[in-house]
C-alpha cells in the first residue's frame, strides 16, 4: 500500500502537460507567445487588412496614428511573418492585384518592352519590330505636344482599384476657369509617386467631374519616352515629357483649359520619401516659375498627404557612403533609386507593395500671373517666395485633419 502511495504521484507527474512543470519559466514563454499572436489578430480585425481600416470613406481624416501609421511597423516588427487571412474580401483582393500591375509596370515593364522589341529582330517576327520602328520615328514628336490621351484607358476598372487600395482622393479647394493655363507643382513626389499618377493620369478619382473642362498633362522625365511600346503606354494617360519644349506647347494655347503637373522636387527628393518627413526640395527649383511667367499662367500649389508613407526606406542621410552613390547614379542615369521595402502579396512584413495609407492630395488656390516674356531674376525670385508662401498655408490649413502634430511645419531646401 505504501509504494502504491508512492507511485501515484509519480504517475501524475508523467501525465502533467509541459507548461506544467516544476519550473513556471516555459509555461510564461508559452503563455507571452499567445499573448502576441492575440494582440496581432486583435490588431487585424480592427484594421482590416493593412493601415486603413475597412469603410474607411475617402476624404475623411485618418483615426489615431496608433491605430493607422504605426499598425504595419508593429506587425512588421513582431518575430513572425503576419500572413494575410483567407477570408480578405474579393474587393480588396483585386484591389492589391491593381497595385502588383502597377508597381510591376513603373519597375520592370519598360526592361521587358525593350527585351521585346531587340528580341524580335532575331525572330521571324522581325517586321514587327521594323513596322514599329517606322511608327515611332513618325511618332516621335508626340510626347512634346501635348501627348496622346484615351479616355477610354484613363476610365479603365483597375485604376479604380488601384485607388481604392489606400485609398486616394482629390480634392479642391476653389473652382478652375477653364479658359486659362495652369502650372500645377506637386508636392512631394514620393517614392513612386502614387498620388500624381492616380489622379491626373487616370479617372479614378474623377478628376474631369471635379474640374470641368480642363486637361490634365503629368510631366514625367524624357528618358521614359524612349523606351519602344512603353512610350505609346504612359502616352495614353496624358504623361508628357519635361522638355521646355513641351511646357511652351502647351501653354501657348490660347484656348486655355490645360493644366501642366510638375513634381517639383523630382527624382532627387524621392530620396527622402519616408514616413513623417516634410522636407520639400523647393528653394532653388525656380524653373517652373519662370515658365509661369513667360506664358502667363496661373501657378497653383498642390500638397498630398500621405504621399511619404507608403513605403518605408533604408537611411540614407547626407554624407553617408549609400546616399554618395544614389546620388552619383541619378546625375548619370536621371532617375533616383531608393532603396525602399513596403509589404508583400500575401503577407505583411516585407516587399516592394506600398502600405495601405490613406493619400489625399489638395489642390490650392491659384496665383494669378501677369505674362512677362523677359522676367528679371528679382520678379523670379518675388513670385517663387509667394508660391512657397501659399504651399506652407495650404499645409497648416488641412495638416491637423490629417494626424499631423500642429508643431511640425514644412521645410525647404
Amino acid at each position: 500500500m505504501g509504494g502504491g502511495a508512492g507511485a501515484q504521484p509519480k504517475a501524475k507527474v508523467d501525465q502533467l502537460a509541459p507548461w506544467e512543470s516544476q519550473s513556471p519559466a516555459p509555461r510564461n514563454e508559452l503563455l507571452a507567445g499567445r499573448g502576441q499572436i492575440a494582440r496581432v489578430f486583435q490588431s487585424r480585425r480592427l484594421l482590416g487588412e493593412c493601415g486603413v481600416p475597412a469603410g474607411q470613406p475617402k476624404g475623411v481624416p485618418l483615426p489615431p496614428p496608433s491605430r493607422t501609421a504605426c499598425r504595419d511597423r508593429q506587425v512588421a516588427g513582431t518575430k513572425m511573418i503576419s500572413f494575410a487571412p483567407l477570408s480578405v474580401p474579393l474587393e480588396r483582393r483585386l484591389q492589391t492585384l491593381a497595385v502588383v500591375q502597377w508597381v510591376f509596370s513603373f519597375l520592370i515593364l519598360g526592361i521587358i518592352c525593350i527585351a521585346i522589341f531587340i528580341g524580335l529582330f532575331f525572330t521571324r517576327f522581325w517586321f514587327l519590330s521594323m513596322l514599329y520602328s517606322v511608327w515611332w520615328y513618325l511618332d516621335r514628336d508626340t510626347p512634346r505636344k501635348g501627348g496622346r490621351q484615351i479616355q477610354f484607358i484613363k476610365r479603365w476598372r483597375v485604376w479604380k482599384y488601384l485607388a481604392d487600395y489606400f485609398p486616394v482622393s482629390l480634392i479642391k479647394t476653389v473652382d478652375l476657369d477653364p479658359t486659362q493655363n495652369y502650372i500645377a507643382g506637386f508636392h512631394p513626389h514620393g517614392v513612386l509617386a502614387a498620388g500624381p499618377f492616380i489622379n491626373f493620369c487616370t479617372e479614378a478619382t474623377n478628376f474631369s467631374s471635379l474640374f470641368p473642362g480642363i486637361r490634365s498633362h503629368l510631366m514625367m522625365l524624357t528618358l521614359w519616352f524612349r523606351i519602344p511600346i512603353f512610350r505609346d503606354y504612359i502616352l495614353t494617360g496624358g504623361l508628357v515629357t519635361s522638355e521646355k519644349e513641351c511646357v511652351s506647347y502647351l501653354l501657348s494655347k490660347k484656348e486655355g483649359g490645360n493644366l501642366l503637373v510638375v513634381i517639383v522636387g523630382g527624382a532627387q527628393e524621392a530620396l527622402d520619401a519616408r514616413p513623417g518627413n516634410y522636407t520639400l526640395l523647393l528653394r532653388n527649383r525656380k524653373g517652373f516659375v519662370r515658365l509661369a511667367l513667360l506664358h502667363g499662367a496661373s501657378l497653383l500649389p498642390i500638397f498630398s498627404f500621405g504621399e511619404n508613407e507608403l513605403f518605408d526606406q533604408i537611411d540614407n542621410p547626407h554624407g553617408s557612403w549609400l546616399r554618395w552613390c544614389q546620388e552619383k547614379l541619378q546625375k548619370v542615369m536621371g532617375i533616383s533609386l531608393p532603396l525602399f521595402h513596403g509589404r508583400g502579396i500575401f503577407q505583411y512584413n516585407f516587399g516592394l507593395l506600398p502600405y495601405r495609407r490613406q493619400i489625399t492630395s489638395i489642390v490650392g488656390k491659384p496665383i494669378k500671373v501677369k505674362q512677362n516674356i523677359n522676367p528679371s531674376q528679382e520678379e523670379v525670385d518675388r513670385l517663387h517666395q509667394q508660391y512657397m508662401t501659399e504651399l506652407c498655408n495650404l499645409f497648416e490649413a488641412h495638416k491637423t485633419k490629417y494626424n499631423i502634430p500642429p508643431e511640425q511645419h514644412l521645410e525647404f531646401r
